[in-house]
């Protein structure tokens, strides 16, 4: 089996036990960043940088796949959608344009749940129903929101396959995106060198991040072309912000980190993601024994990248497992299976002895029991309903008249349910 000069590889552990180990063929990378100020706070760019010099977290531009539903569906909330919203979980078949071929896209399991509420298509990452929300939203509204978090719209898909994460991003990229999620709304470019000192240690360089700054919030969105728009809901500001009870001063303009997407909206999407961990495709993250985590797997078709993304209010972290040359990684690989382990260990470290910090509700959302059928209100002597959470400006239907589930700024779906 052996011969003299064979290099034999092993990995040992602290408890002084080792197995045999190989160079993997699969490539792998890390980015984790704060999501207060953008720092760098782990970056791992591939199994061996020493061997190709090639930085995957920066220079690799691959698919995130399911990982990007988190995106959109923040848009769907923004365009009148609410978690309760209930779309058609079923066969879709799309005809290309001067083709004979048609687009039948179908979920992973492929099966199909029939009609499903937002929240749930979530947390079981139902492509069908990703789809229906892409077209219920429109393509260019889609397009526009998701550039708040950074993503270069000349890189989206001007088509429904946008919906399934086919644009290209760098794992640093998807990173910095979920960073909006994990801060509540703010939109903090990652930064690498903090400052650079001379050899007599004065400092010839100093990084000046954009940083997060719940003062100088003045209910204001800062769209991806710099424009500030105001939001007329008072509903939509932050709660007791401001200078008094011993809070610092506001930063300057110029350093605090614009607000892309409203704390109500941010708030919902990290309540959706906390679901994908407590009963969804990122059930592994629960041996971390913590309340505070949340994230969304990745895996585009024929698992050639698989990702798990995932933060708590302090720490983000995105993992992409695949090959360079891009190729299937194996019959039932994906994200979970892959890219979650290896999240998984980095932030049982990270998070050693950090105690659990949760996120306080900000004003203007509200819980109401719903019907977990068709996603409508009904009334709290109902032993059925289950709660759920709304934008005081986006709430269901009632569910006494049996009116439909809502669709876009109050309207019922334009999809028949059933």
């Amino acid at each position: 089996m052996l011969s003299r000069g064979d290099v034999i590889y092993v990995v040992a552990d602290n408890s002084g036990h080792a197995q045999l180990g190989q160079i993997p063929e699969a490539q792998g990378a890390l980015a984790a960043l704060d999501p207060n100020d953008g720092s760098i706070v782990a970056l791992v760019g591939g199994f061996d940088y020493f061997t190709n010099k090639y930085n995957r977290v920066t220079q690799a531009r691959r698919l995130p796949g399911s990982g990007f539903k988190p995106f959109l569906y923040s848009a769907a909330l923004e365009h009148g959608l609410t978690p309760a919203t209930v779309l058609l979980d079923a066969p879709i078949v799309l005809e290309s344009n001067g083709s004979e071929d048609s687009w039948r896209p179908e979920n992973s399991t492929k099966e199909f749940g029939g009609p499903t509420r937002l929240r749930e298509a979530l947390v079981r990452s139902r492509n069908l129903v990703s789809i229906r929300v892409l077209k219920e939203i429109g393509i260019p509204a889609a397009i526009d929101y998701i550039s708040r978090f950074g993503f270069d719209p000349r890189t989206m898909p001007h088509d429904l396959t946008l919906a399934l994460g086919t644009l290209e991003a760098t794992p640093l990229d998807v990173a910095a995106g979920y960073a909006v999620f994990a801060n509540g709304g703010y939109r903090v470019p990652p930064y690498f060198i903090e400052r650079i000192e001379d050899a007599g240690g004065r400092v010839v360089f100093r990084a000046a991040p954009r940083m997060v700054c719940t003062q100088c919030d003045q209910g204001e969105v800062q769209t991806a072309g710099g424009q500030a728009l105001r939001i007329s809901d008072p509903a939509h500001a932050d709660p007791g912000h401001g200078a008094s009870h011993g809070e610092p001063p506001p930063l300057p303009a110029s350093e605090a980190a614009p607000r892309v997407i409203s704390a109500q909206n941010a708030y919902l999407m990290d309540d959706m993601m906390a679901d994908v961990i407590k009963r969804g495709t990122g059930r592994r993250a629960l041996a971390l024994n913590r309340t505070d985590i949340a994230g969304k797997t990745g895996t585009t078709n024929e698992a050639k990248d698989t990702w798990f993304n995932g933060f708590t209010r302090n720490l983000v972290a995105t993992v992409w497992v695949g090959f360079d040359q891009e190729r299937p990684l194996g019959e039932a690989e994906e994200g979970a299976r892959t890219a979650l382990p290896i999240w998984i260990q980095f932030m049982r470290e990270a998070l050693q002895g950090v105690p659990e910090q949760g996120r306080n509700m900000p004003d203007g959302l509200v819980t109401l029991r719903i019907s977990p059928e068709n996603g409508t209100l009904v009334s709290a002597e109902n032993a059925e309903g289950i709660p759920e959470m709304f934008m005081v400006n986006h709430l269901p239907a009632t569910n006494d008249n049996g009116n439909p589930a809502q669709g876009p700024e109050g309207q019922a779906s334009s999809e028949p349910i059933f």
